[in-house]
């Protein structure tokens, strides 16, 4: 069950390896890299809040995976706003 669980974050990530190469000409995969990452911080958060009450351990696991996403979420929405492509003035010519 752990190798199942290590292949699905494997499986997962490819999104953000296209999005890491070059965000700008990848910048599909960087906006899956979101809202995967956003769907991933909103379904823990509801699992910790709507749940339980869970044994420590499995709480701290949850809020572990909550402060993780939250903070990927806030590194790829900065990716988002740097990789934004500026568009050039146009001529009224």
């Amino acid at each position: 069950m752990v190798r199942a669980m290590g292949l699905l974050f494997v499986m997962w990530n490819v999104p953000y390896a296209f999005a890491l190469v070059n965000p700008v000409k990848h910048r599909i995969s960087l906006i899956e890299s979101v809202i995967m990452q956003a769907i991933g911080l909103i379904g823990e958060t509801s699992i910790l809040l709507i749940g339980g009450p869970y044994p420590s351990p499995i709480e701290n696991t949850l809020k572990r995976f909550i402060l993780f996403d939250g903070i990927g979420l806030v590194f790829l929405l900065m990716a988002v706003w740097f990789a934004r492509v500026k568009k050039s003035p146009t001529s009224t010519r």
